[in-house]
């Protein structure tokens, strides 16, 4: 297992986000998420995203980001939902205290994690943030939606399409 990245950082408001869960070791599946471990945004352990099954989705995002701040009403609702586990990455962003800002004022319920040092960069080819993944119950990357999410009718579909998951 690699060392976190973006290590422990000040974080304060933490307290406010939903804790990241211990998650059980697993193989590595093949077309699955990356072999990285990644800290906490709030409280709670590092996690190894090889170690995640779904149905997941996994949002990168950034407080600085204009789209990502445009559709987090949509990934807030699927949350609110329910339906699938979520997870959220704070990408590349230097600013930890405003990113748990964020993500509480906007009602993101579910865990976070922190990408300052871009480790997903290239296993994910993320450009930039937005960016979503969609994760199967076997741990496979179903599919990489770049770019913003532009309505809770686009994300439902994505979902039915690539995860089988109604909402």
């Amino acid at each position: 297992m690699r060392p976190a990245a973006g290590g422990a950082v000040g974080k304060p408001g933490a307290g406010k986000l939903v804790d990241c869960p211990a998650t059980p070791s697993k193989p590595p599946v093949t077309n699955g998420l990356p072999d990285v471990s990644l800290a906490c945004l709030g409280d709670g352990p590092d996690i190894r995203l090889a170690d995640l099954r779904g149905p997941l989705v996994i949002n990168v995002w950034a407080q600085w980001c204009g789209p990502c701040r445009e559709e987090a009403p949509y990934l807030a609702a699927l949350a609110k939902s329910g339906k699938v586990k979520m997870l959220g990455i704070d990408y590349d962003d230097p600013r930890p205290e405003l990113a748990v800002r964020f993500a509480g004022d906007e009602g993101l319920r579910y865990p976070h994690l922190v990408d300052q040092d871009k480790a997903i960069q290239r296993p994910l080819k993320v450009g930039g943030p937005p960016l979503t993944v969609f994760v199967d119950a076997n741990g496979a990357v179903a599919y990489v939606h770049r770019g913003v999410l532009t309505s809770q009718q686009q994300l439902d579909q994505l979902l039915k399409d690539k995860l089988g998951v109604t909402r």
